[in-house]
């Protein structure tokens, strides 16, 4: 399948140094009067935006500069200026040079006024799907940090746009792209445990409800109301904004973050790519409702474990009939330890450059939408199981709980006027 033609025009790179970068000093977009470019060849560079420029950016980049000229990061966007200032002086010390990139702060305008040919977006998980969403329209193709939604409805409607406008997305969840963690996953896929029947998952937290901050002065370079954006427009605290993970109106939780790498593990394991959890069960209490344990129960007796604190932090451990196998981050264990043979090949991640030869070839990335829509729709049914404090089932073709009006309701989340999702 071809690429669409790029537009025929691109709004000039604004040079800004570091010092220039200061929240005092910069406006929330920067036109530039630079000559328009020319239509992309086979042979420029993949001109890409990034917006959040925070510390998963910076990693980002160095992903993107590792793979050579191929791309060009050409426009940023940060509802926080200091951040992109940050991002400056990471780019400067990768390169020896101060970047030529323009600068915004609403994506919107980022989207209306840049030419690109594909975009990642490094922003708290309330704003991601009505980001990419924007993008597909725009005919750009997509690597989205992970946990790739908010909830499984946005989840659903961005698989949609993805799917309608023929779009190149890769989900963050790198460990598809690590060679040992393929391995590992193939091993127990292909049988190496035996006949698996249980999963034990470390007991991530979910988010907390809002409570006890007081409102502090917004800072220099912050707008608030694009960070908040489809959450209710809270009084800044900076609780809020430096540890947004923590909180209901932004995230998922630990579950949501760290969690979608384990569960993932644990899907490409089992070949789960098109697997759900039929019931999810609350079981160890805990202090609070977002760390209770869970059980979740899969098509063919499977159950995922959801409740201790030990274990993995990246994946899980597969216990069959004939061992067990623990897979985490760029390693794995057995029991016995003949259970799998040693890994012979060279560990390497290289999840970007597998998108960027996806947006040319336009073949599947290594993780899909499909793929980060399923991950993060179980930690999300872990959330919700913990919230309602009871036993939940989950009609997966449907993605609807069954028999459950309250539990229900809670699938969706509520979206600020100005930041409805567009319609797919």
């Amino acid at each position: 399948m071809s690429r669409p033609p790029a537009p025929a025009t691109r709004r000039g790179f604004l040079r800004i140094s570091t010092a220039a970068a200061s929240a005092a000093a910069l406006p929330a977009a920067f036109p530039s009067g630079a000559p328009a470019a020319t239509r992309r060849t086979a042979d420029d560079p993949i001109r890409v935006g990034l917006i959040g420029a925070g510390g998963r950016a910076r990693w980002l980049l160095r992903a993107l500069l590792r793979d050579g000229d191929r791309s060009r990061l050409v426009a940023v966007c940060d509802c926080h200026l200091p951040q992109v200032a940050a991002l400056a002086e990471e780019y400067q010390k990768q390169i020896g040079q101060e970047p030529k990139w323009a600068v915004y702060q609403n994506y919107e305008e980022f989207y209306d006024r840049e030419e690109l040919d594909a975009v990642v977006i490094a922003t708290p998980d309330h704003v991601r799907v009505r980001a990419a969403i924007m993008a597909c329209e725009r005919s750009l193709d997509v690597y989205a940090e992970k946990p790739l939604s908010f909830s499984i409805p946005e989840g659903r409607a961005l698989v949609e746009a993805v799917r309608k406008h023929d779009r190149v997305l890769q989900v963050g969840t790198q460990q598809r792209s690590t060679r040992i963690n393929q391995y590992a996953c193939r091993q127990v896929r292909e049988g190496a445990a035996g006949e698996v029947h249980t999963i034990l998952v470390k007991n991530m937290t979910g988010s907390r409800p809002v409570a006890g901050l007081e409102k502090e002065p917004i800072p220099e370079g912050m707008n608030w109301n694009r960070f908040c954006d489809q959450a209710e427009l809270l009084d800044y605290n900076s609780s809020l904004h430096r540890s947004w993970r923590r909180w209901d109106p932004f995230t998922g939780g630990t579950i949501c973050d760290r969690g979608a790498h384990a569960l993932d593990m644990v899907h490409l394991a089992m070949g789960w790519e098109n697997t759900a959890p039929q019931r999810v069960e609350p079981t160890v209490r805990g202090d609070h409702p977002w760390e209770r344990g869970v059980r979740l129960y899969y098509p063919g007796g499977v159950t995922v474990r959801v409740e201790s604190q030990d274990g993995p932090a990246f994946g899980g451990i597969f216990i069959g009939d004939r061992g067990k196998v623990e897979i985490n981050r760029g390693r794995f264990a057995c029991n016995p330890p003949d259970l799998i043979p040693p890994f012979e090949g060279k560990d390497a991640e290289n999840h970007v450059t597998n998108w960027l030869d996806c947006v040319e070839s336009r073949e599947e990335p290594n993780a899909p939408v499909e793929i980060g829509h399923l991950t993060v729709s179980v930690a999300h049914l872990i959330n919700l199981c913990r919230t309602v404090g009871r036993t939940i089932e989950w009609d997966a073709a449907r993605e609807q709980i069954v028999g459950d009006d309250e539990a229900n309701a809670l699938l969706a989340k509520d979206r600020r006027a100005g930041f409805a999702l567009p319609e797919v």
